[in-house]
């Protein structure tokens, strides 16, 4: 179903990651100000997400569908059928766990087309559109994770390694326009990322010092309203990150190993 073409004063944003966590958190935040919704996740989900955000009264479009396919993203850039899409959470990603060798190759081509190619894609089609127009927001969430080593997460972290550089490069390209590109780079999140990268069996995935997805997006919406370049959601994190840049990539490796490790949670 596509976004009607009726005439509304109301502006779009398109969100996708939408069904729970701070992608649901993120619609939310767009509803509350006004935006119509277009949705999409690959959880069924999506549609009790759709009627809740519906109570917000704004129109809400929700597609689920697998945006690490390419088929996928132009399907959910044509559901707004010319409609101008005036912000872009770009917040949909997987993670993966255990070493490298070890995992499905299938798996690891699902996280990378999931966290790059299909976000990358996404972002050509509507950063065209808003360049053209000459206004709009983007929002990328990253992670801190992309700032480290990510032993026995190896490919996430590099693939949240690219969205972080990606999202300051194409930030600094569109600098002369009134296009502004943030990124979010938070910490572990309270959502079902780990239980979905099945490490519920690691420090980090049994730790109880989550931050809270509401309180994320929050951070990562108030940034991209303001037009800032970066935010680190939370205090710990932001100390994190400066730990991360000036400590080496060999001991950085062996801390997050330490996190991450299968049965780590168990020490």
């Amino acid at each position: 179903m596509a976004v009607t073409s009726a005439e509304t004063a109301r502006p779009l944003a398109l969100v996708t990651g939408a069904s729970s966590g701070i992608g649901y958190e993120l619609a939310r935040l767009f509803a509350q100000d006004g935006y119509d919704l277009l949705i999409a996740a690959d959880q069924p989900a999506i549609v009790e997400a759709k009627q809740s955000l519906e109570g917000l009264g704004v129109q809400v479009t929700a597609l689920q569908l697998d945006l690490s396919k390419v088929e996928a993203v132009d399907e959910l850039y044509a559901a707004a059928a010319g409609r101008p899409i005036d912000a872009l959470a770009a917040n949909a990603g997987h993670g993966l766990g255990h070493a490298f060798l070890d995992q499905d190759w299938n798996d690891i081509m699902h996280v990378v087309n999931t966290n790059i190619t299909g976000t990358i894609r996404l972002l050509y089609k509507v950063g065209a559109e808003m360049r053209t127009r000459g206004r709009g927001k983007i929002l990328l969430t990253g992670s801190i994770a992309g700032l480290m080593p990510g032993s026995f997460q190896a490919v996430y972290n590099g693939t949240k390694a690219f969205v972080d550089s990606f999202s300051f490069a194409l930030r600094n390209e569109l600098k002369d326009t009134d296009v502004s590109v943030t990124v979010l780079m938070p910490g572990p999140v309270d959502t079902e990322f780990f239980e979905r990268a099945d490490m519920l069996d690691t420090s980090v995935g049994q730790s109880k010092d989550k931050s809270d997805p509401a309180d994320v997006a929050k951070t990562g919406y108030e940034a991209m309203k303001r037009g800032d370049g970066d935010v680190v959601a939370g205090l710990k994190n932001k100390l994190q990150a400066a730990m991360a840049a000036v400590t080496p990539q060999t001991a950085l490796a062996e801390m997050h190993r330490g996190m991450a490790e299968p049965g780590s949670g168990k020490n």
